[in-house]
């Protein structure tokens, strides 16, 4: 069985990475639900990159799955995260 407390480890400083960037981009003029399919896009993409730079690339369906969900969790939390702090923060 697969320990998914080690995900955690390497996916905590990845999602400072996603807000980080999500600022950034948020600077351009991006906003609303394009910039939350952004961030869910930033944390698929650096937790795919994450999971096979330091498990290699999956082999067999289990391995690819674990990558998948992996991305998606990030990109899950980055972009719920992004959602419910800007839905709760005062504008202008």
């Amino acid at each position: 069985m697969y320990d998914i407390s080690t995900l955690l480890v390497g996916g905590v400083p990845l999602v400072a990475v996603i807000f980080g960037l999500v600022e950034f981009i948020k600077s351009f003029g991006l906003k609303g639900h394009w910039l939350t399919g952004v961030s869910m896009a930033l944390g698929l993409g650096f937790g795919l990159a994450y999971q096979i730079a330091t498990s290699g690339l999956p082999v067999n369906l289990a391995g690819w799955f674990i990558v998948v969900i992996f991305g998606l969790m990030l990109g899950l939390v980055a972009s719920g995260y992004y959602k419910f702090i800007d839905s709760r923060t005062a504008k202008g």
